[in-house]
């Protein structure tokens, strides 16, 4: 049994990590902060989790040491406060964009702000299992993946890593908890409520990561928020250097994912759960991914969906820890989903 501790834990990311780690059969919570909650049960932020813990909030001040510490802190705050951390707990995981990038010119650009500490960049593992699990088992330190960016590398990098593309567009569609559980006038219900919004036609700084993970290939990204509080559903248009048959496209994704616990090829010939859809999703740490040909061209439209605050967030952490620890990979992540939802 580990004991770990939650820095930052009154957001949504938060929730979900304390809700999964409650359950987690080699895990004791220790401590969660929130300076705003402090002092308060979990539940007061959490509704969710009221009767499964009486663990209240503390400041961060009061944190002791622990053995694994989670750090769900706003983007530029880690970085500031990284070497107190590490006396705390010998292991850390960072679900804030801090060390996701390796070079700090990248980190200046994606995100408008020098990085104050470029000499650890690099000494985080890249946080996305299924292309990283060795680096992640042996890390002291991981950086968890973007949740855009999740998504669509899962998609796509089994193409790129085979030098078979000449360019990728993605539009990702996102629901609202994307932003965090700050509100905003983009927020508000009478304008967020219905809405169908282009916020990010270009310049998205997960493309950062991606460029990062997929390598030289041009990469085309958009995104769009909708009518849907969990989930992000990716529509990559792969294109090409010569175009495969159906049963090409198979073999290489199994290739990469049969062994795969949270990845699911989702491609039916019939019914309404034919591709991907992030509504079967929420709760999950599953990420499902579909696809089709393109007939007349060497465009291969590759889908994949995940529950953003998941796969995309808290459950990719747990599933980093389980690897950190030479726990089942499985464990505390086992949530089929629901249906109907």
């Amino acid at each position: 049994m580990i004991r770990v501790s939650i820095v930052g834990g009154s957001g949504y990311t938060g929730g979900e990590l304390l809700r999964l780690l409650l359950f987690h059969p080699e895990c004791e919570v220790q401590q969660i902060t929130s300076e705003r909650f402090s002092g308060k049960f979990v539940h007061n932020a959490h509704p969710n989790l009221r009767g499964a813990t009486r663990l209240k909030y503390c400041a961060v001040n009061e944190l002791e040491p622990c053995d694994l510490l989670f750090l769900c802190l706003p983007h530029g705050r880690t970085m500031t406060a990284v070497d107190r951390f590490e006396k705390l707990a010998p292991r850390l995981i960072d679900l804030s964009a801090d060390f996701r990038l390796t070079d700090p010119k990248q980190h200046q650009r994606w995100y408008g702000t020098e990085h104050t500490r470029p000499d650890l960049l690099g000494a985080f593992a890249y946080g996305i299992p299924e292309i990283n699990r060795e680096a992640i088992q042996s890390a002291t330190r991981v950086a968890c993946a973007g949740c855009n960016a999740t998504v669509s590398t899962l998609a796509v990098r089994p193409f790129t890593r085979r030098d078979l593309v000449e360019s990728i567009v993605i539009e990702v569609k996102a629901g609202s908890s994307e932003g965090g559980n700050a509100s905003s006038g983009a927020s508000h219900h009478p304008e967020r409520s219905g809405a169908v919004r282009s916020y990010r036609p270009t310049g998205h700084r997960h493309v950062g990561e991606l460029q990062q993970s997929l390598g030289e290939v041009p990469i085309h990204f958009s995104a769009t928020s909708i009518e849907m509080v969990r989930g992000i559903l990716a529509t990559c248009h792969v294109f090409l250097k010569k175009p495969l048959e159906e049963k090409a496209v198979w073999k290489i994704f199994r290739e990469d994912y049969r062994d795969e616990p949270f990845v699911r090829l989702v491609k039916e010939r019939s019914g309404i759960h034919r591709y991907p859809d992030p509504k079967l999703l929420a709760g999950t740490n599953y990420c499902d991914i579909g696809f089709e040909r393109d007939p007349h061209s060497n465009r291969l439209v590759v889908l994949s969906a995940i529950d953003n605050l998941m796969k995309g967030a808290a459950g990719q952490a747990v599933q980093c820890l389980n690897l950190m620890h030479s726990f089942d990979e499985t464990f505390g992540l086992t949530f089929p989903g629901l249906h109907p939802i």
